[in-house]
């Protein structure tokens, strides 16, 4: 990608010097630029999307009607990420939307997650989380019972709003609350609408 906008910069400075344009030129430059523009396409085709939140589970890190940019290329989900979610035959809620779902993933494969209604505290391994993200602590209950172990291949999520999240609480996501990782879309790596709130996803 950056090789063709370099040769846009050497065509136009080309051009600069001969301070004529000729129409060998003009097809030249033609050509240069139309490969960038299909370069351009065919990387975000293959490996960013740009996905709409629908919804207000991720508040106050994102809000519904926000855009953001999704990346999968060589993606292994860590803690901390925001992920977008396939809802499917195996991982949806009966008779509501299919559209995805965006949750933060807070344990992955092996680690044993615990919640503290009462406190509204998160342990992952035993060890507190510090969530600055989480928009209220996580006082909201499902069906799920803690601790629990996350399975192989999969991980737990939580929405940043925890009091108004459908998520890892709750068994009717994914495989009892647990998300398989071949679900996962993508990573959130970027805000890009609202104009005014561009910018990455902490």
């Amino acid at each position: 990608m950056q090789s063709v906008f370099l040769a846009i910069k050497e065509k136009f400075k080309a051009i600069k010097e001969k301070g004529l344009i000729t129409k060998r030129d003009v097809f030249e430059w033609l050509e240069v630029v139309v490969t960038a523009m299909v370069a351009v396409v065919v990387v975000f085709t293959l490996v960013f999307k740009v996905v709409t939140i629908d919804g207000g589970s991720m508040r106050e890190t994102l809000h519904n009607g926000d855009r953001v940019v999704i990346s999968n290329l060589f993606y292994t989900p860590k803690q901390k990420d925001v992920v977008v979610i396939s809802r499917n035959i195996d991982n949806s809620f009966e008779g509501e939307s299919q559209a995805p779902i965006i949750k933060r993933v807070i344990a992955t494969e092996g680690q044993i997650v615990n919640i503290d209604f009462s406190t509204g505290i998160v342990y992952v391994d035993d060890v507190a989380l510090d969530e600055p993200y989480a928009r209220t602590p996580t006082n909201l209950s499902y069906d799920i019972k803690f601790p629990v172990k996350v399975d192989d291949g999969c991980v737990f999520v939580l929405g940043d709003n925890r009091n108004d999240s459908h998520d890892s609480r709750s068994s009717l996501i994914g495989n009892n609350g647990m998300i398989d990782t071949r679900y996962i879309l993508g990573k959130a790596i970027l805000k890009v609408f609202p104009f005014g709130e561009i910018g990455g996803i902490e």
